[in-house]
């Protein structure tokens, strides 16, 4: 047995060892590098730019602005191809821009035959603007007479509302509590590991190859072509080891580019790298969203309504655009499904970065707003903030009250109760008084999420598998989804070991994706890997066993309905478990014995209709240094139902960074833009705070395990959800400490002090 043990990650030695190959540890012969050109201004245009001198410094290659790119706008957005005209990505895009949008821009490109010439002929470029007032706050995005950032667009890219239950007027007049609340989230970075990063040739005159360190190769390899204009089948994508991206790496940043640059310089290979600052600013952030919420409930505790009206910044360009607000709209609808619900969501253009897709896809946002918004209903009322939660929340059986999807699995009271008793919730609130006096409080927080496996009905979700049965006994397993350091391959490993009968390692998963040759996945991303290649492994796996079977039944003449593989044995399925022979001996046949059998291969496309949701909760224990505004979290426990648990030490791996980074969220990380010039202050690990591992405490993490029957082994999303309630958690902890309510993130010491001060402790 595979699934369920803490077997080792199959990348482990690679990485630690220093064997495995990112992008950057390729070399091709008369390989040049690039650099952009960045705006020095966040909202304008280039009235003259003049490169003569940059051209002629020696080593320069080439250097190429707005006037010699394609003009074809494209969308970056990381999504599947969709069908429906509708439902398309917005192309606001284009390779170099000559209308600057935010500071940072890219106007130009230089290429040179190393970095240092990069540098100085950046320097030797001349720029002049026509410099306008940015337009940096979504409230002045949306005033009228407002410049438009995008021309036709009125600053607005997407708008979506639904309604579940009874009508939100009629709910919010049956109830005998109203509150609301105002609510707003930062921007924030993904800070992964590993920087942006690309390199393209020209295998001939026609075909073009990107190798590059994204999340999505297959989806890379046709929006390089609709970039250029070329046909989707002569763009080859190859995907390295990747060093992580959390999201950012879900949308064609570089690839583009670098393909353009071999295509104009003869097919020579072009590398072009950010660096950490460029990355900060140039590639994509998490949507800031300012929310407005009104809740109405019963005095016993009974949620009647919700109603939800968000604003999502989403910067200079679209990239994911409305559909983060529309997910975060869906994925909280699951959390409290008897409640009647009103949801609206603009989402709009200002001259900021842009914001793509990150860590749980608009949820810690949405989920932020909502959870402190139970926790005051609950203070409210004076009832148990635990007690309230499992009053409303989702239980098995119920179903989402927009689509009818029944919820087969669902451990969520389970969580809160296993929660509450790691944190000795009574106990504490039993022993510490009520309203707390002197320089240092104590509180206890608890916030709940709900959240999506997957992105189907909204977007395709196909997942592909190819097996096949080596001659010594062994497979190997080739897959389109994407290993980014999440652990999914190793997870695949499990799962073929598991259905095929061998040991684990026993199985070889190819690691990296090649478009031309790997199987059809669109990628990693909205927690799908598991869950959505599941299937497809299941499916082949199962297959290239039945076929290893009716193999070994021909040489045996036993009936193949009779036979089983068990540690890697061809055994009769009887009671006797006798063994009839190794697996390797069958895998020989078959490849070559002179009249029958021939490679034994299982080749799976599939796709899910289905999305299993999950769901979990945070407790946390803070003390609150009244003079500093500093909190410390001293006791934090996050809890999951994801279904069945693959394997321990890889799902405890995900959620102590998930929780890590919720909690950078909450107490530490913004960036800073100047609210006049849109200058951004901190794009550097200098000035961007980030906690060490001496800011964060120990975590503690538990799951509560219910089958998941949609799912080919029982599992549901994880990589995701563990970023989603320490934040709200954290908030509604400081609530209870002290009686101020923060609502808005992060809760720095200097916000901490704005609040504390208006509400008189300091």
């Amino acid at each position: 047995m595979a699934i369920g043990k803490s077997v080792r990650r199959v990348d482990a030695v690679a990485k630690v060892t220093g064997r495995a190959q990112y992008t950057e540890d390729f070399f091709r012969p008369g390989m040049l590098t690039a650099k952009y050109l960045r705006s020095t201004i966040a909202s304008g245009r280039v009235t003259d730019i003049d490169v003569s001198r940059a051209k002629r410094l020696p080593g320069v290659e080439a250097v190429f602005t707005y006037e010699d790119v394609p003009h074809i706008k494209y969308a970056t957005a990381g999504h599947p191809y969709s069908l429906d005209p509708s439902h398309k990505d917005i192309e606001d895009r284009l390779l170099l821009t000559r209308q600057v949008r935010y500071w940072g821009d890219e106007i130009a490109i230089v290429v040179a035959e190393n970095e240092l010439i990069l540098q100085s002929a950046l320097k030797l470029i001349d720029v002049t603007y026509e410099e306008y007032q940015p337009v940096l706050r979504p409230e002045d995005s949306l005033a009228e007479g407002t410049r438009e950032i995008h021309a036709g667009s009125k600053n607005v890219i997407g708008e979506s509302r639904y309604a579940v239950g009874a009508k939100i007027k009629d709910a919010l007049a049956r109830s005998e509590v109203v509150l609301q609340g105002r609510y707003r989230t930062q921007i924030t970075q993904h800070c992964h590991i590993e920087n942006h990063i690309a390199y393209a040739y020209m295998e001939d005159l026609e075909h073009i190859v990107v190798v590059s360190s994204t999340q999505i190769p297959h989806i890379a390899r046709r929006i390089v072509g609709e970039a250029l204009g070329v046909p989707w089948g002569r763009i080859r994508v190859i995907k390295p080891y990747v060093g992580g991206g959390f999201g950012a790496k879900q949308d064609v940043v570089l690839e583009p580019m670098v393909a353009f640059l071999t295509q104009k310089l003869g097919g020579r290979p072009v590398k072009l790298a950010l660096s950490r600052e460029e990355c900060m600013i140039g590639t994509r952030i998490r949507h800031p969203f300012i929310l407005k919420l009104r809740t109405g409930l019963k005095k016993e505790g009974t949620l009647e309504a919700l109603d939800i009206d968000v604003i999502s910044n989403t910067g200079a360009y679209a990239s994911h655009g409305h559909s983060v607000a529309g997910a975060a709209g869906a994925k909280s609808r699951y959390l409290y499904p008897r409640a009647s619900i009103r949801f609206h969501a603009r989402t709009v253009y200002t001259n900021i970065p842009a914001a793509g897709a990150m860590r749980a896809y608009g949820a810690p946002q949405m989920m932020f707003a909502l959870e402190c918004m139970m926790e005051e209903a609950a203070r409210k009322i004076d009832m148990d903030p635990v007690e309230f939660r499992l009053k409303n929340i989702a239980r098995q059986g119920d179903t989402d009250p927009l689509t009818g999807m029944r919820f087969e699995s669902c451990g969520l009271a389970e969580c809160l109760q296993k929660g509450k008793d790691l944190i000795g919730w009574d106990e504490k609130r039993a022993a510490w008084p009520r309203v707390q006096s002197g320089p240092t409080r104590r509180g206890l927080g608890v916030a709940c999420f709900s959240y999506a496996t997957g992105t189907y009905p909204v977007c395709s979700e196909t997942s592909g598998a190819r097996i096949i049965l080596n001659q010594d006994g062994s497979v190997h397993v080739q897959i389109g989804a994407t290993e980014i350091g999440q652990g999914s391959d190793t997870i695949v490993a499990q799962m073929a070991a598991e259905t095929i009968g061998i040991p684990f390692d026993h199985v070889h998963v190819v690691s990296s994706q090649d478009t031309d040759v790997s199987p059809f996945d669109p990628g990693a991303y909205a927690s799908r890997q598991a869950y959505v290649t599941s299937n497809a492994v299941f499916r082949a796996a199962t297959q290239l066993k039945a076929k290893i079977l009716e193999h070994a039944g021909r040489m045996t003449e036993i009936p193949f309905d009779e036979l089983d593989i068990s540690k890697g044995t061809i055994v009769r399925h009887d009671d006797s478990g006798f063994h009839v022979m190794p697996l390797m001996e069958v895998a020989l046949d078959a490849y070559y014995d002179k009249d029958r059998g021939g490679q034994l291969t299982a080749d799976v496309s599939h796709k899910t209709r289905t999305n299993a949701p999950t769901f979990g909760c945070t407790f946390v224990e803070v003390v609150v240094d009244l003079p500093l505004c500093k909190v410390t979290v001293k006791e934090i426990y996050n809890i999951h139902d994801s279904g069945v648990i693959l394997n321990p030490v890889l799902a405890k791996g995900q959620v102590h960074g998930g929780v890590a980074m919720g909690i950078a969220a909450g107490l530490y990380e913004a960036m800073l833009i100047d609210g006049d010039s849109g200058y951004i202050y901190n794009n550097n690990f200098l000035d961007y705070k980030i906690p060490t591992a001496m800011d964060v405490p120990d975590i503690g993490c538990e799951f509560v395990e219910i089958f998941e029957p949609t799912s080919g082994y029982g599992n549901k999303s994880l990589g995701e959800p563990p970023v989603i309630s320490p934040p709200p958690a954290i908030r509604n902890a400081i609530l209870d400490a002290t009686g101020v309510q923060i609502d808005e993130l992060p809760m720095t010491p200097h916000v901490i002090y704005k609040y504390f001060k208006n509400a008189g402790l300091i």
